[in-house]
């Protein structure tokens, strides 16, 4: 890969992590929309537009995927059940944290979902990752409790939808890194994941999704969120990681939860305490941990798609060689940011959190 190429692929990255960080900003200027509306339309639209653009890969890929029916309806389930999360995360307990705690469980739950199903020990980077997390999870509750914002209630319901967002993500991401791992090319397992839970995600969206069209402001939310963040972000998402290695792709993105941060005090005038800043910080650790950790499994670093021929294959399976606490390599979704933690559904009480980028296709 030439200069000129990496850094290029260094650029597509950073854009991406930016226009993923502005995703719970720009749904709090859609007020009377709630967030399954806006999730819906986001990652439904999106999806579905995923899908469009890998028409000619996923009708190369067919005699495979359908081989594979049971994973691509697993991932398409966490594809529709993630957006829903996560927007119900930054509507109850604020877009700083709701953003930041859904983006952090990511990682920590690639590294438990790999452990279950396959069987792989967690490192003690890991260990100290998921115990940061926590930490910062605790502060992030701390802070809003004290503060003037949320009920502490809705506070730990949002963080508990954090979770649950991070969950899906790591699963939907898991799933079409095995998909890859089984000879089904990039742009085929992200066009048939993303595009069968876009589809899941209308019915939603024809339930909820009235006051998004009911005024031009609404409307164009949505659109931006569909047409920008999630599918323009996943494209330049993609370009990035032809060019440049996971663990530097994984590092850049820790830029989208600092933008989701600031964004979220300078624009929608929400305050964090002391303590909250402190989370962040902390938080921002955990990631910087997940990244810096050394791989225990060398594996190839490109390896070309059999259906699209496109890019390095980038997989938490075994079938890509690359260790997932390592490289929690992003695949794709929303906003946001790439990567899987702890056990799904909602928790009433603060949890452990880690930030994650976001997903990607080529």
């Amino acid at each position: 890969m030439s200069r000129a190429g990496h850094h290029a692929g260094v650029a597509a990255i950073l854009l991406t992590a930016v226009l993923w960080g502005t995703t719970g900003t720009a749904a709090t200027f859609a007020p009377g929309a709630g967030p399954l509306a806006i999730g819906s339309a986001a990652l439904g639209v999106g999806g579905l537009l995923q899908a469009a653009v890998a028409l000619p890969a996923l009708r190369r890929a067919g005699p495979a995927l359908r081989t594979h029916t049971g994973p691509v309806a697993t991932g398409a389930a966490a594809v529709a059940v993630y957006p829903l999360a996560f927007y119900g995360s930054m509507h109850l307990a604020g877009v700083a944290v709701g953003t930041v705690v859904s983006l952090a469980s990511a990682p920590l739950a690639s590294g438990v979902l790999e452990r279950v199903l396959e069987r792989r020990p967690l490192s003690p980077w890991w260990a100290l990752a998921a115990a940061l997390g926590v930490l910062g999870s605790a502060l992030l509750c701390l802070s809003r409790a004290g503060g003037s914002g949320a009920p502490a209630a809705d506070t730990a319901a949002g963080i508990g939808l954090g979770l649950v967002a991070g969950a899906a993500y790591a699963l939907y991401s898991w799933v079409v890194h095995r998909l890859m791992g089984h000879g089904v090319g990039r742009a085929a397992s992200m066009g048939a994941v993303f595009g069968a839970g876009g589809a899941l995600l209308l019915p939603v969206l024809a339930v909820t999704g009235a006051p998004l069209v009911a005024s031009a402001q609404p409307f164009a939310v949505a659109a931006y969120m569909a047409l920008v963040p999630m599918f323009l972000g996943y494209l330049l998402f993609g370009i990035g990681l032809a060019r440049v290695r996971p663990s530097t792709a994984t590092t850049l993105t820790l830029a989208e939860p600092a933008v989701a941060a600031v964004l979220a005090v300078l624009v929608v005038s929400e305050r964090l305490t002391a303590s909250g800043w402190t989370g962040l910080a902390v938080i921002g650790a955990a990631l910087v941990v997940l990244a810096a950790a050394p791989a225990t499994v060398a594996g190839p670093a490109a390896r070309p798609g059999p259906a699209d021929g496109a890019g390095p294959v980038t997989g938490l399976g075994p079938a890509d060689g690359a260790d997932p606490v390592a490289h929690p390599a992003p695949v794709a979704g929303p906003g946001r940011a790439a990567a899987a933690v702890r056990p799904p559904g909602p928790s009433a009480r603060c949890g452990a959190a880690a930030v994650t980028p976001r997903p990607g296709t080529d």
